[in-house]
C-alpha cells in the first residue's frame, strides 16, 4: 500500500498517443513542402488520436498570404486561417460532385502527388511507415533528421539531372 504517494499511471500518459482509426499507438507527424524542388520545409509532431488541423492551428505556423497552399480534406476549415489554399471537394450522399468540381479535384491531386511522392521517399525509412519502438521523446528529432537526409539526396540527384 503507498502512504500519501502517488503513483503515476503510465496508461494515462499513453492514451493520449492512442489512434482509435489505427487501433494502436501512434505519433502524427506533419510536413510543409515545397512543390517546386520538393524539399520539406517545416515539420510538426504530436500525439496520434490528434487531428491534422488541429496539429496545423497549434502549431502556429506563419505561411505568407501570397503563398497558395495544397492541402488534402483534413485540413477544412485552413481558409479561415489562410485565404490561399487549395483542396479538393468533398461529395455527401445529397449533393454529388459536378463536372467542374471532378475537373478540378483531378487538378488539385495532379498537383499534390509530387508532396505524396515525397512522403513515400520518407516512408523508405520506415521510421512513418512502421512502428516506431524508440522513445516518443526523439522521434522530432530523428523525422527531422531523415527530412534532412532527403532534402540532401534529392537536391544532389536533382543537380545532377
Amino acid at each position: 500500500m503507498c502512504l500519501g504517494r502517488k503513483i503515476k499511471n503510465r496508461n494515462n500518459v499513453q492514451k493520449r498517443f492512442y489512434s482509435g482509426k489505427k487501433k494502436r499507438h501512434t505519433v502524427k507527424s506533419q510536413a510543409v513542402v515545397n512543390l517546386k524542388t520538393e524539399d520539406i520545409l517545416c515539420t510538426n509532431f504530436g500525439p496520434g488520436r490528434r487531428h491534422d488541423f488541429h496539429l496545423f492551428k497549434q502549431s502556429d505556423l506563419g505561411i505568407h498570404p501570397d503563398i497558395t497552399t495544397l492541402t488534402d480534406t483534413g485540413y477544412l476549415g485552413i481558409h479561415h486561417y489562410h485565404a490561399r489554399n487549395e483542396q479538393p471537394k468533398k461529395r455527401s450522399k445529397k449533393n454529388p460532385l459536378t463536372k467542374e468540381d471532378k475537373k478540378e479535384n483531378r487538378r488539385i491531386s495532379s498537383e499534390r502527388v509530387f508532396i505524396e511522392n515525397v512522403f513515400s521517399r520518407i516512408k523508405r525509412f520506415h521510421i512513418v511507415a512502421d512502428r516506431y519502438r524508440n522513445r516518443r521523446k526523439r522521434f522530432g528529432l530523428r523525422f527531422n533528421l531523415l527530412a534532412a537526409i532527403h532534402n540532401k539526396e534529392f537536391s544532389k540527384k536533382q543537380g545532377a539531372l
